[in-house]
């Protein structure tokens, strides 16, 4: 049985300085600049929480793997935006090759565009996890029913597709709002985000990319690439081709383990 939604502290905040604002300027209507004061800090305070991808204040938010992971020297590679029929089928090629696992973040318009490419994900050995179903670019402005709508429509899709319900949720750019954590309980999902991330959708200088995800990496990290939207190289190829072999052998030198984002259970 599902467990009650329990909101953060700063979310348990936020309700209670909207209700004595509220209550301030009908006792005292005089006070009411003082109780728009606090509401702007309050609104300033949780928008600014929703800007950053791996804070907790909105919720938990799986940033790293968990410590048995980092123990047995794991990593993830989390790969965003596809499934892409370019570029998609040479990243499984190269995970292949090297014996590595990854979790694809996959949107659902694309998924259904692209189905035999998202089962071919999963029968390869990875996963695939919800990455919404539009990937608006105003995911973070959505109310909470437009919210649970696209990610139920995500979700509706890869199951569908892969026979495997996905376990996890990474809001488009890691942007959100307060309303996000209450869906995704009620969705049986939870939110996943990075350690490490490459902007490799703005980024196509391969060294750079490389040197953003291997700087300091460390056992437990969990790395953001992307198939879909990738940046494109030099010589047009895009860069997390280019950066994927290296980026698997720095970590075969370095004796971390490639592995998929971890089961939970509610």
């Amino acid at each position: 049985m599902p467990t009650r939604w329990k909101p953060t502290f700063a979310i348990k905040a936020t309700l209670a300085v909207h209700a004595a604002a509220a209550v301030g300027c009908v006792v005292a209507p005089a006070l009411w600049p003082w109780a728009v004061g606090a509401l702007v800090i309050n609104h300033a305070i949780i928008t600014t929480a929703g800007l950053l991808p791996r804070t907790t204040l909105l919720g938990p938010n799986l940033t790293r793997l968990p410590d048995e992971a980092a123990a047995r020297r794991d990593v993830a590679i989390t790969i965003d935006d596809g499934p892409d029929p370019e570029v998609t089928p040479r990243v499984l090629d190269l995970l292949d090759a090297a014996g590595a696992k990854a979790t694809f973040f996959c949107i659902g318009w694309r998924a259904r565009e692209n189905p035999a490419l998202c089962r071919k994900i999963v029968a390869r050995g990875h996963r695939v996890e919800n990455h919404g179903d539009s990937h608006s670019k105003a995911f973070a402005f959505f109310g909470p029913g437009r919210m649970k709508a696209d990610i139920a429509a995500a979700q509706a899709t890869f199951t569908e597709l892969t026979g495997r319900t996905p376990r996890y949720f990474r809001a488009t750019a890691g942007l959100r709002n307060p309303f996000l954590d209450a869906v995704l309980h009620g969705l049986d999902l939870k939110l996943a985000s990075w350690t490490r991330r490459a902007y490799d959708t703005r980024c196509g200088d391969a060294d750079t990319v490389l040197q953003r995800l291997t700087v300091n990496l460390a056992p437990g990290d969990i790395l953001l690439l992307h198939d879909g939207h990738a940046a494109r190289t030099a010589d047009g190829q895009p860069v997390i081709l280019a950066v994927l072999p290296r980026l698997l052998a720095t970590l075969r030198d370095q004796q971390l383990n490639p592995v998929t984002l971890p089961d939970f259970t509610s």
